[in-house]
């Protein structure tokens, strides 16, 4: 416990330094924060306070109990697009119930480590998703680009060039955020015709309030919020530890994905009291907070508490923030996001990992679904898989004075099972069969009925079958789910 609370002080000040990027990262979160709640507000078709106080209260609250530190939540348009038929059909508060039982799956789904499923997620798959939402914010940006005055355009070249000369001046204030305070005073002092934050949509004034859902406690409304629930926690939790695991990439670092999990859980909660909508990790907030220098839990804070203060305190001045400054940022981390490295690797990389990686792109980037595009990847992972360790499997035949043996080498499972039993077809003139599998391993039901299937094909013929050599796994599911050696055939085998 005493290690425990040790490292989670680290995690908050390390040093002063640290201390210092933290807050700078955290601000410039802020300002980015600002029109992405909106837009996704607008999305799920509530007002843009709402996605703006979730963003305040999930920032906050997963700075307190996150497992990845540095790591920035909010609202998001992964679990936006999932809500607006809810908000239409049945209104605002039926939003933040399912919000709340959404936050409460994903504590569920701590507590029975379903974290451990990103195991399965293959590097291509994460490669794939890692390029896909780099094209995605790409994307969302060509709005502001189009039917828009040479100003914005020079606002944009220039807010760039701002981002990525200034750290070579000084690195003791984060470029984005000279960037966007540059182009602002610049923005306002002449006047200039570009597009505003305010023209998004109404800022809150004032501090959210703490409320229960004002919905009815009935299976009525379990029935309707549950599925809304289940797939907002499944899509965040994916978003979220797939951004984790980027994270930790990024910053050489490892993280709790349990509890990571978990704090998304608590903060979806917290969120919806605060009338919130859901959310989950930003990996582009995430991208701006690394780059910037955040690396601790007080980056992530500071980017809830001083959104906060902008909306309380600073509203009308916030309003006038250029939307070309905060485009510059965003260009910048769509950039900074994509794996530049893997175009090269479409040829040095084997042609399947190369398949998994432009599957899981095309298909995020053509449905928007994060969750649809990784699943394709893992899917087609799994698929390549097996078929490679398929063919990494052989039996080889060889007799001698009436006796036949079968060495068999490689894996044997549902994938390679038509192999094996082919490879005993053949017509056999051996009286004595002798089927070594110390090369071999049988990993699931379907090899193990394959082996009965033969054994009992060559005793109907006649044969003598022995078959030796078993692992101890191996020996282990064919005694409890053969036949042939529950019905008195001889098998010979012992585990070694």
């Amino acid at each position: 416990m005493t290690q425990f609370f040790s490292r989670y002080r680290r995690q908050w000040f390390s040093d002063a330094r640290t201390a210092r990027h933290d807050i700078m990262a955290g601000i410039v979160v802020a300002l980015a924060l600002i029109p992405e709640a909106i837009g996704f507000s607008i999305i799920a078709g509530v007002d843009p306070r709402v996605g703006l106080y979730a963003s305040v209260a999930i920032a906050i609250t997963i700075a307190l109990i996150g497992g990845r530190p540095g790591m920035i939540s909010a609202a998001t348009a992964a679990v936006a697009v999932l809500v607006g038929p809810l908000v239409r059909d049945h209104g605002v508060e039926y939003l933040f119930a399912a919000t709340i039982l959404m936050g409460v799956v994903q504590i569920i789904a701590g507590l029975l480590r379903l974290d451990l499923l990103m195991q399965f997620v293959s590097r291509s798959v994460i490669t794939g998703f890692v390029n896909a939402l780099a094209i995605l914010i790409f994307m969302a940006q060509l709005p502001q680009l189009t039917n828009v005055g040479w100003q914005t355009y020079a606002m944009v070249l220039g807010g760039l060039a701002i981002i990525y000369v200034f750290p070579r001046i000084t690195r003791a204030v984060p470029a984005p955020l000279v960037a966007i305070l540059l182009l602002s005073v610049l923005s306002i002092g002449l006047g200039l015709p570009v597009h505003t934050v305010g023209d998004m949509g109404r800022l809150p004034e004032g501090l959210p309030s703490l409320a229960l859902p004002q919905v009815p406690l009935t299976w009525d409304t379990l029935r309707i919020i549950l599925p809304y629930s289940v797939t907002m926690a499944a899509v965040g939790l994916l978003e979220s530890l797939l951004t984790a695991q980027i994270v930790d990439d990024m910053t050489d670092t490892d993280s709790d994905k349990q509890r990571e999990c978990m704090g998304q859980g608590g903060a979806n909660i917290v969120a919806s009291l605060f009338g919130g909508m859901g959310g989950c990790a930003m990996i582009g907030q995430s991208v701006i907070n690394v780059t910037s220098g955040g690396r601790g839990r007080l980056s992530t804070f500071v980017a809830g508490a001083f959104l906060l203060f902008l909306l309380a305190v600073l509203g009308p001045w916030v309003g006038r923030i250029p939307m070309p400054a905060l485009v510059a940022v965003m260009v910048m981390v769509s950039i900074g996001t994509f794996s530049w490295a893997s175009i090269a690797n479409l040829r040095r990389h084997p042609p399947t990992s190369s398949a998994v990686m432009l599957a899981t792109v095309v298909v995020v980037v053509a449905t928007r679904d994060l969750s649809l595009g990784v699943l394709t990847g893992v899917l087609l992972s799994g698929i390549f898989f097996a078929a490679k360790v398929q063919r990494m499997f052989a039996v080889e035949r060889s007799e001698v004075d009436g006796r036949a043996t079968y060495r068999v080498t490689g894996q044997i499972f549902f994938a390679s099972v038509d192999r094996f039993t082919r490879a005993f077809t053949g017509e056999e003139s051996a009286t004595h069969v002798l089927i070594d599998v110390s090369g071999a391993h049988f990993w699931d039901i379907s090899g193990v009925g394959a082996l009965d299937k033969i054994i009992a094909r060559l005793r109907r013929e006649g044969r003598m079958v022995e078959v030796v050599g078993y692992n101890r796994a191996s020996a282990d599911i064919v005694d409890r789910f053969a036949l042939h050696n529950k019905i008195g055939v001889e098998t010979g085998a012992v585990p070694h």
